[in-house]
């Protein structure tokens, strides 16, 4: 279904009845970002595949082929390689859904809306310090 999704906007932005930039704006937005989670998804099952081939042959190394047999690393190493993977799907399924692109621009907006203020703040300042009708005086004499 959601690729059904991508289908209309591609076919929408590519049409000639183009109605407002602002639309084709917004679609174009929202085509990137579900190439981007499709992106992010298709690396995160390619992770499983090689995590799986992965374990499969550090076992087959520790037991069969007899690497450092007088211990067990392989688990360990598939321990490690496994909290690796919850990291990145937690990345993916959670963390994207918290601070993706709306979250983005919302700290976005947040630090211009300071900065905005803090250049008022500077202005008020330098007006109180500096009052235009000095300067004028001293330019008169």
């Amino acid at each position: 279904m959601p690729y059904l999704c991508e289908i209309k906007l591609t076919i929408r932005m590519f049409s000639k009845n183009k109605k407002r930039a602002g639309v084709d704006l917004e679609q174009h937005e929202l085509l990137e970002n579900a190439q981007f989670r499709v992106k992010q998804r298709k690396r995160l099952f390619a992770h499983f595949v090689i995590f799986l081939i992965g374990s499969v042959f550090l076992a087959v190394a520790n037991k069969i082929l007899k690497y450092g047999e007088a211990y067990d690393w392989f688990i360990w190493a598939i321990a490690f390689w496994a909290f690796l993977f919850v990291i990145h799907t937690f990345n993916v399924f959670v963390t994207q859904r918290f601070m993706g692109k709306e979250w983005e621009r919302d700290q976005r907006e947040k630090l211009v809306a300071k900065q905005k203020q803090r250049i008022a703040e500077l202005q008020k300042e330098i007006e109180v310090d500096f009052p235009l009708s000095n300067i004028n005086k001293k330019k008169d004499l």
